[in-house]
Parts: C-alpha cells; sequence; structure tokens
C-alpha cells in the first residue's frame, strides 16, 4: 500500500508560483503513472499533469507551457511546479497513483487508486 502527501500549498497572486509536492510512504517502483488533479469550489476532480514510469509527462490544456511535473525518485517525490497562476487556477490539488498500465494516458479520478488528502492553492488578482 501506498499513502500520499501532498505539501507546498498556499497563496499567491496573479502571476506568481507554487511548488507542489507529494511524498509516498514507500518506494514507488510498482506504480507505473503518478498524477495531479484539482478541484475548485462547485467543480469536479480535474486532472492537471502526470508523469510515468519512463517519464513521459502529460499535461492538462490550461497547464501547458505554466507547469511542469517531475519526479524526484530518491525521495519518492513527485513536484509540481506551477508558474504564471491565474486566479482559475485556485482549488485544492491531489496527488494521485495507480499501478495499472493502461493503453492510453490516464485523466480521469476513477483511473487512480491512491490519493492524498490535498493542499489549497490560492491564486489573488
Amino acid at each position: 500500500q501506498v499513502q500520499l502527501v501532498e505539501s507546498g500549498g498556499g497563496s499567491v497572486q496573479t502571476g506568481g508560483s507554487l511548488r507542489l509536492s507529494c511524498a509516498a510512504s514507500q518506494r514507488t517502483a510498482r506504480i507505473y503513472i503518478r498524477a495531479w488533479f484539482r478541484q475548485a469550489p462547485g467543480k469536479g476532480r480535474e486532472f492537471v499533469a502526470a508523469i510515468n514510469w519512463v517519464d513521459n509527462k502529460y499535461y492538462a490544456d490550461f497547464g501547458e507551457g505554466r507547469f511542469t511535473i517531475s519526479g524526484d525518485t530518491a525521495n519518492n517525490t513527485v513536484i509540481l511546479q506551477m508558474n504564471n497562476l491565474r486566479p482559475e487556477d485556485t482549488a485544492v490539488y491531489y496527488c494521485a497513483a495507480d499501478s495499472v498500465i493502461y493503453s492510453h494516458t490516464p485523466r480521469e479520478a476513477y483511473e487512480y487508486d491512491h490519493w492524498g488528502q490535498g493542499t489549497q492553492g490560492t491564486v489573488s488578482s
């Protein structure tokens, strides 16, 4: 079993940056993909970015050019660097992981079976 804990949330102004971390309780050799989702008030959980076991990276359209996902294997940690933030980026950000190998990039919350508790990111204008 893998436990995930997010950190790095906070409040920034428009154009600012946040660096989110997701630490896993165990080595993640059995995890094939790790991802970030977010959920804004009144909305569903939305895919943000993912990184798989061979370091392929995937982004939602809104994150292209602004967000970067990376892995720190030594620390069993995945990082989400978010730059040039906008008020619409305000959300609770969740770390997710899954051991299932898909023939496509999983972008739906139900495709992941390990979740953190979330960290709040707030962007003010």
